[in-house]
């Protein structure tokens, strides 16, 4: 047996063929029921001529389609791609094309799409259509998902796979082009996946996977991942459920909906709540502290994965659930999960206030010479990650030369955050270094800015950006968005601010907006927020 997820998820299935897997909307699937659905599927890809090392891209929305196409491609030895279903025909175009898809299936609201963006795309020959009308006409190479589910073959025939095989994650981050970052299966599983123990030490053999299962003797745990599946850290969540045998619940559709998943907590018992940062916490928050109550006496995980809780928020979920164990996790589609930091612990927060994580011993910070930052000397430098690590970037070698580096024969992957590290051993993480804003000289991280903003009572959302200025090289510029009959000025904003953050961190600029854009991870859209924000503002 191997590290490969299908090899991985067959062998649960095997012992727990009947417990409940998945919930999606209406849907309710066993582990035997979602491998069987995950055969079919595979069964008819293989008949299309996708075999080991093609690419199968998912336009999908979350919904137990996704995670059976993930199963499906993986039986294959195939890889399956990720794909934003908020990309315009351009950005996807892009991405099929740098991912030399074959095979793709994507949601009927955007088939019409996917058709113009196919006719560029040569190797892509096949195409489902999932929540397809039945009346629509669907085109030639193009079949409908049930359809496939109703006729194809359930029964495993797909040989032997490997540790190797690859697992792509497409990631955009929160500017750029998206690139594809390639894992070996069994790196991602220790790395991303937590090494099949969360929080406990990895298993060090694949059979122990679902001997451990099979052997629990606690009522299986019931996850939620709120994120959409398009993103990592969702398809981790989801897989690190699977692979403890536990159930997931999935809010199924295009957006996030606080009462969908505040309902799905009731109605299913869930146990643990990934969020991704303020961007779902704040309306969460504002859901649960309703005229309906809702019974969230099961729920005693909420953690967030790809953004981090600010402090202000962190605040309102322990009051609204004062038992509930809340976490922070930071980790990176590049570097997989490296650390957690526990809200109310005493060493929750490092420097200047910021979130601090207690990392494992392939995490460090480098400073620009590539050599390790002394602990606790206060110096920032750029967090890296050692050991187990991607193979590096689909079609990027340029990118992946400089990402992922070798020092004294280690290698390491430098994601781009700026951190320190503290006497304790901690790292404390200030942002993207990319987004940092350089002011007369002074580094601004818009995180910090960020939740200082959103801690005031006006505020529901803020993204804080650079805007080019002759005098200062960069101006702090806020682009906000209000509670609604909020009303705040420029000036009020900055008195606020100047009770928590330096002058030179204040925003300069205030841009209001009807919504703060984010993708659909939950992570602002800096380049979306620049543009407005070079428009007309109030100055100061």
């Amino acid at each position: 047996m191997t590290y490969n997820i299908a090899d991985l998820y067959e062998s649960i299935a095997d012992v727990v063929p009947t417990r409940n897997a998945v919930v999606s909307g209406a849907v309710e699937l066993t582990y035997g029921e979602l491998d069987a659905r995950a055969n079919r599927l595979a069964h008819f890809l293989r008949e299309r001529g996708v075999g080991p090392g093609q690419h199968i891209g998912l336009h999908l929305w979350n919904g137990n389609e996704f995670l059976e196409a993930m199963l499906a491609a993986f039986k294959l030895r195939a890889v399956p791609i990720n794909i934003n279903y908020r990309y315009v025909a351009e950005e996807l175009h892009y991405l099929c094309d740098n991912a030399d898809l074959v095979a793709l299936l994507t949601q009927g609201e955007y088939a019409t799409t996917m058709r113009d963006v196919r006719t560029q795309l040569p190797k892509l020959r096949t195409t489902i259509v999932v929540g397809a009308e039945p009346s629509s006409a669907l085109s030639k190479d193009e079949f409908d998902y049930e359809e496939v589910q109703r006729t194809g073959n359930s029964q495993r025939d797909f040989g032997p796979r490997s540790n190797d095989d690859l697992y792509i994650v497409y990631t955009g981050g929160t500017t750029g082009k998206p690139k594809g970052v390639m894992w070996r299966h069994e790196d991602v599983f220790y790395s991303g996946l937590q090494g099949g123990n969360p929080g406990g030490a990895p298993i060090e053999r694949p059979e122990q996977l679902a001997a451990n299962v099979a052997a629990g003797s606690s009522t299986p745990l019931t996850f939620l991942p709120a994120a959409p599946l398009i993103h990592g850290a969702a398809q981790w969540a989801a897989l690190i459920g699977l692979f403890g045998g536990g159930r997931v619940v999935l809010q199924p559709g295009r957006s996030f909906h606080a009462a969908l998943v505040a309902d799905s907590i009731e109605r299913h018992k869930v146990n643990t709540l990934t969020l991704v940062g303020d961007a779902m916490a704040r309306p969460f928050v504002d859901v649960i502290s309703q005229s309906r109550q809702y019974d969230l006496s099961s729920l005693f995980v909420v953690a967030s994965a790809g953004a981090v809780f600010s402090p202000v928020v962190r605040a309102q979920l322990r009051e609204r659930l004062p038992n509930i164990f809340l976490v922070n996790s930071f980790g990176s589609t590049e570097a997989g999960h490296q650390g957690s930091a526990y809200h109310g612990t005493p060493n929750e927060l490092g420097q200047e206030g910021r979130p601090s994580f207690m990392m494992d011993m392939s995490s460090n910070v480098l400073d620009d010479d590539h050599r390790p930052i002394e602990p606790g000397s206060g110096k920032m430098g750029w967090l890296a990650r050692s050991g187990r690590l991607p193979v590096g970037y689909y079609n990027a070698p340029q990118l992946t030369a400089q990402r992922f580096i070798t020092v004294d024969g280690r290698r390491w992957v430098l994601p781009g955050d700026c951190a320190t590290i503290e006497k304790d051993g901690r790292i404390t993480i200030f942002g993207r270094g990319s987004g940092c804003i350089n002011t007369g000289g002074e580094k601004v991280f818009p995180e910090e800015i960020e939740e200082v903003l959103k801690s005031h009572e006006g505020v529901f959302d803020a993204v804080v950006v650079g805007v080019e200025d002759a005098d200062w090289m960069q101006r702090v510029a806020a682009v906000v968005e209000l509670r609604p009959n909020a009303q705040l000025s420029l000036e009020e904003l900055q008195v606020h601010c100047r009770k928590h953050v330096a002058g030179y961190k204040v925003p300069r600029l205030l841009k209001l907006v009807d919504k703060v854009l984010r993708f659909p991870s939950g992570k602002p859209d800096y380049t979306w927020a620049k543009d407005v924000a070079s428009e007309s503002c109030q100055h100061a």
